[in-house]
């Protein structure tokens, strides 16, 4: 069992960053893929990013690639979404999901472990 807690969300300006955070309970961490979702205001949640559980493969939808950077830190059972260069776009709740599959996911159904979400809001 693995329990996800997401933070670092919040109000920034359009061209401005953010670094959410998912920190996974559970001595497995380390054995999962994470990845990142994003629902925004009346849409389906989306796939934004991936990372296998070694942090050596990472996967990103188009509209992130170059913005956005996945990484994880398994001696502190934390992934992270580091978000440079937002747009009113990216304004959503993201939720951070863990999967014990090896190959990297970008469906949810390929995920087992699911946090709350973390509201991201990007102003224009």
């Amino acid at each position: 069992q693995v329990q996800l807690v997401e933070s670092g969300g919040g109000l920034v300006q359009a061209g401005g960053s953010l670094r959410l955070s998912c920190a996974a309970s559970g001595r497995t961490f380390s054995t999962y893929a994470m990845g990142w979702f994003r629902r925004a205001p009346g849409e389906e949640r989306e796939f934004v990013a991936a990372i296998n559980w070694y942090g050596g493969n990472t996967y990103y939808v188009d509209s992130v690639k170059g913005r956005f950077t996945i990484s994880r830190d398994n001696a502190k059972n934390t992934v992270y979404l580091q978000m440079n260069n937002l747009k009113p776009e990216d304004t959503a709740v993201y939720y951070c999901a863990a999967t014990g599959r090896v190959v990297i996911g970008v469906d949810d159904y390929d995920y087992d472990y699911w946090g709350q979400g973390t509201q991201v809001t990007v102003s224009s």
